[in-house]
């Protein structure tokens, strides 16, 4: 017999429940493919990043870097190593995440389950928001019906009305025209990324994620499930990761609610290319002088053009919000 539940109390479940996906160590680059792990120039082009807010900062004598799921803290151990001998000593990197630690993480690295109460400095969600559990609505005959799922089996049915809250989300960011549309209610999502904005005193807080805007939300919605590198369908019984896009437009409105003074979206292509990862390929002659050279420089093109690409990583979207300080101008010029 079914045990229908919400969407939202099911990902929760499956994710970070005692023997949820997450809570028992599961590691993202075992189940897809990230940034952090396609190649170590998407933390250098962090370190570039902090480098900028550190300066507009003007130098405090202790600045935070906070990876909000951190997964491995291989993004925190990349950027500590890349920390020149000015901004080293001042650096305190915070992982966040319900897992446990894992071995070889530097000891510098802080390690806890929830962001800092105060953060001076830069923050770093890379792939976290779209892993917020949410609720699942489709539109019929009568108006938008809440959609159960049966955990064990990922079977679904459609249940009563959603919440007023729910309801007035959906009015603004999501609205449902057909009948068989459905949408991800994004309020949680909202109030997640509301909470870290609130956090920071000074600095710059960044939400990197597969994301869609109000302009072209998708008709049938975007759960899915991971599991070794393969798409899966989403059956929230903890054998995968569960995820949905985020809607990226409506967290920036909350965070601006939250106390954002400047606010970017933008593309991970146009971001990283105003970083520096251009992905030029090295000029032919370059390997007749310095033929190890030309083989490095090589790499390090196909690995931005990697991270780049429209179609993959670099389709991602990246929302800036700063507070008591400038958004670094080497993303907020870039163009997109």
């Amino acid at each position: 017999m079914a045990a229908w539940t919400t969407w939202s109390t099911a990902m929760e479940r499956a994710l970070y429940g005692e023997d949820g996906f997450y809570r028992r160590g599961e590691r993202p680059a075992e189940h897809f493919r990230t940034s952090v792990h396609a190649s170590p120039r998407f933390a250098q082009a962090v370190a570039r990043l902090l480098a900028e807010v550190d300066a507009a900062l003007g130098h405090p004598p202790r600045l935070d870097l906070v990876d909000v799921g951190a997964g491995s803290g291989r993004l925190l151990a990349l950027v500590l190593a890349a920390a020149g001998p000015d901004l080293a000593p001042r650096l305190a990197p915070t992982a966040v995440e319900i897992a446990p630690r894992p071995d070889g993480v530097p000891g510098a690295v802080a390690w806890r389950s929830d962001p800092p109460a105060s953060v001076t400095g830069l923050v770093i969600a890379n792939e976290w928001l779209d892993n917020v559990p949410l609720d699942v609505v489709e539109q019929t005959p009568d108006g938008p019906r809440a959609v159960l799922v049966d955990p064990p089996t990922g079977a679904e049915t459609l249940g009563g009305p959603p919440p007023g809250d729910a309801l007035d989300w959906l009015a603004r960011w999501w609205p449902l025209r057909a009948p068989g549309d459905r949408a991800e209610i994004g309020g949680p999502r909202c109030a997640a990324w509301a909470d870290v904005v609130g956090r920071l005193e000074r600095g710059v807080a960044i939400a990197i994620d597969y994301a869609h805007t109000r302009e072209a939300r998708p008709a049938y919605g975007t759960l899915t499930g991971y599991r070794d590198g393969a798409t899966v369908p989403p059956v929230p019984d903890g054998s995968c990761d569960v995820t949905a896009h985020v809607a990226l437009d409506a967290c920036a409105a909350a965070g601006e609610r939250a106390g954002a003074t400047a606010t970017l979206l933008t593309t991970q292509r146009a971001a990283l290319r105003g970083l520096g990862l251009a992905g030029t390929r090295p000029p032919v002659e370059l390997a007749h002088r310095d033929p190890r050279g030309y083989v490095a420089a090589l790499c390090a093109a196909g690995e931005d053009a990697e991270l780049t690409d429209p179609g993959g990583l670099g389709g991602f979207g990246w929302l800036a919000q700063a507070v008591g300080a400038p958004l670094p101008a080497q993303i907020s010029t870039a163009s997109p």
